[in-house]
């Protein structure tokens, strides 16, 4: 089982490059980093994590720019959005930069989605929340035509453009979507147009039960399980935690650093370094 880590880029935050060099240094697998473009002062949403929503919320750095500093320093590292609100964005553009950073990091990118809980965030990219997922399954859809095809188009409710050409095409065609959320909706998406799955550690995740979950449903839709990939979001730095997910056959675990300084940072990062021994 791979082992990655995610944090909250900020400009408080830990360099992503040096951040970046450490993991790899480390022999960790993969950074992902949240996104937020920004957070309403109105805060009409309540936030799904408690009362208080924190700091870094209204802090985080773009993520294809963070992870383009990661990219930079590196060789081996994977470099995922986690998540990518991808209903707020521009079809189009958010291609051009999955593409641009796919091909410029020699296909180490992993593509984290999500449909998002800020209403009003939302409202402001000009995106009705009850509309989201059938807007992201268009996206999803439109973005690996433009990836995958020499001259591609999509015509849809949310999504619409005639004939184009757009290049550099990344070098994973496509780039592996994997999609957040832990209800059996998620887990529908994810069989119906994802090539993994990105659930929370929360609650007492049972990997073997939500792995089960997952292969009725795309057993019902006839889709191989082996086509899809699994990676704990959040999952728990404890060793006997670990080795039931690999055991269970999760093919990923990521693990929650603070947005914090640097020395906090690697500090907590040394105690999980030793989590990689066999």
């Amino acid at each position: 089982m791979k082992i990655g880590v995610l944090i909250f880029a900020t400009d408080y935050t830990i360099q992503m490059d040096e951040l970046a060099r450490e993991l790899e240094d480390r022999g960790f697998e993969s950074l992902f980093i949240p996104e937020h473009t920004h957070i309403p002062a109105s805060r009409e949403s309540a936030w799904p994590g408690g009362a208080d929503l924190p700091k870094e919320y209204s802090h985080t750095y773009d993520p294809f720019v963070g992870l383009s500093f990661a990219a930079a320093v590196t060789k081996k590292l994977k470099l995922g959005t986690g998540i990518c609100l991808l209903p707020q964005r521009d079809t189009i553009t958010t291609a051009k930069s999955v593409a641009s950073l796919d091909r410029m990091s020699n296909g180490r990118f992993l593509f984290g989605i999500g449909g998002g809980w800020n209403v009003e965030e939302m409202r402001q990219h000009g995106t009705k929340y009850n509309e989201r997922f059938a807007r992201m399954k268009e996206q999803v859809l439109a973005m690996k035509q433009l990836w995958c095809e020499e001259e591609a188009e999509f015509h849809g409710e949310h999504v619409n453009f005639d004939a184009t050409w757009q290049h550099p095409k990344p070098v994973q065609t496509p780039p592996p979507v994997i999609l957040g959320g832990e209800t059996d909706y998620t887990l529908r998406r994810v069989v119906d147009y994802c090539e993994g799955w990105l659930p929370r550690a929360r609650h007492g995740f049972d990997a073997a039960e939500n792995l089960a979950r997952l292969k009725r449903i795309a057993d019902e839709a006839g889709r191989d399980m082996s086509t899809l990939s699994v990676s704990i979001f959040g999952a728990r730095a404890d060793k006997a935690t670990l080795d039931g997910y690999q055991a269970a056959g999760i093919d990923r675990s990521i693990l929650a650093l603070p947005p914090a300084s640097r020395d906090k940072v690697l500090t907590i990062l040394d105690g999980y370094t030793d989590l990689l021994k066999n």
